[in-house]
């Protein structure tokens, strides 16, 4: 099994929900499947199985997931699969799902069980032949490229006026902000909000200086406790943290200065939680899900360590994927914001070269990010990697930043 989730934003860059898309097989594993790869959920929806498995609150925080059906699997036991609550699920058709009776039908009868429904991939000249489907869907995504939003805000909220409009394929910053700017979409999903900048947009700000020097004091080799523990004391939401987390590990000990909670932490430990408290805080003014995804990316990338016979770097490998938006976080190019850093070459060469053994690490989490499984399919063959273990890997991540930071 493969997993992974799709977020969709507000025109605020809060994400509103996640889409779950799944592949239970590997295609160049089981080549006699190539044909029918775009059926593999005949019978079973799959990602109806990673819904049950996680929980929603898990999964998506508590927030809606939407789950791709076809024609096949519309007519699956649905309701037997899930067991999570139905108005957390948005059944995802495509136009694979024709405007027919006995999909009509089938339609309706998931609404009464309390489903949300959505379609996808409709061209305009659909629109029409499709009204009795739409009439049913809660949401619509729309190819924002090929869909003129000033005339087809007012068809829809002419003809569905409750259905809620979602702009697909958003891959620039540009693009979002002039289709928030127009108005219309109530939801956004692309890549836009994790692109590498080309250029440095803004100063970093005082508070950031801060926790750089931080990440460059923990990340030099045999790093001092206490020089770690008097930038920590520069900033109270990092000295409030440090505190809490001491305190949950030794309950009856009476903890006297900053520098004795580092000691009590230990110089790993230390090292670990600094590096993920200061990411939290550098993505503090970006969006919300820039923390989760360098967050699980972290996880996700050190959980590969052992797949790709890297276990002995799998600390480096977690800051591999702590930095690997640190462009973003600090408004600056890759190239300026390693500068500002210390980093092992390891980390280095796969952040700003994509060269390396790290490279191949990151290659492939971004391809899974993306849900590009014919891609991942091929390099779980080409590196020998089990595809269960590479599934156990993302779910542990999930829920390693599920405890790290609570919805």
């Amino acid at each position: 099994m493969l997993a992974t989730l799709i977020p969709l934003f507000d025109d605020k860059m809060f994400v509103c929900a996640y889409s779950v898309f799944a592949r239970k097989e590997n295609l160049f594993l089981n080549p006699e499947l190539m044909a029918g790869a775009r059926f593999d959920g005949a019978g079973t929806v799959h990602e109806l199985e990673v819904v049950s498995n996680m929980g929603v609150a898990t999964l998506s925080g508590g927030k809606e997931v939407f789950v791709p059906v076809n024609q096949f699997s519309l007519f699956a036991e649905i309701s037997l699969q899930c067991t999570v609550p139905a108005d957390k699920v948005v059944l995802l058709m495509d136009n694979t799902i024709q405007p027919e009776e006995e999909y009509v039908k089938r339609v309706k009868e998931l609404k009464e069980q309390g489903y949300k429904m959505a379609i996808r991939k409709l061209p305009i000249s659909s629109f029409e032949p499709y009204k009795e489907i739409i009439s049913q869907c809660d949401y619509i995504f729309l190819d924002h490229v090929k869909i003129d939003i000033s005339k087809a805000k007012i068809y829809f909220k002419r003809q569905y006026p409750g259905i809620k409009l979602c702009a697909v394929n958003v891959d620039t910053q540009e693009q979002y902000d002039e289709l928030v700017r127009d108005g219309g979409y109530d939801r956004y999903e692309g890549s836009f909000f994790r692109m590498p900048l080309k250029k440095s947009q803004t100063e970093v700000s005082p508070l950031k200086v801060n926790y750089i020097e931080l990440l460059n004091v923990v990340n030099a080799p045999d790093y001092d406790l206490t020089d770690a523990a008097d930038v920590i004391g520069k900033d109270p939401a990092l000295v409030i943290s440090l505190l809490e987390i001491v305190n949950r590990m030794a309950l009856n000990s009476e903890i006297t200065s900053i520098r004795h909670a580092a000691a009590m932490l230990g110089q790993k430990e230390l090292k670990r939680w600094i590096n993920t408290a200061v990411t939290k805080e550098l993505c503090a003014d970006k969006p919300s899900e820039l923390i989760r995804l360098v967050m699980v990316r972290a996880k996700f990338a050190e959980n590969l360590a052992k797949e790709f016979e890297l276990a002995m770097q799998s600390p480096e490998l977690f800051i591999m994927g702590l930095f690997s938006a640190l462009d973003i976080m600090l408004g600056k190019t890759m190239k300026e914001a390693l500068e500002m850093v210390q980093v092992s070459k390891n980390v280095r060469d796969a952040l700003l070269e994509d060269k390396g053994d790290f490279a191949k690490v990151l290659d492939f989490i971004r391809c899974y990010e993306d849900a590009d499984w014919t891609e991942v399919s091929r390099l779980l063959v080409l590196d020998n990697i089990n595809m269960d273990n590479v599934y156990a890997a993302y779910l542990g991540a999930l829920r390693w930043y599920r405890d790290l930071i609570p919805a």
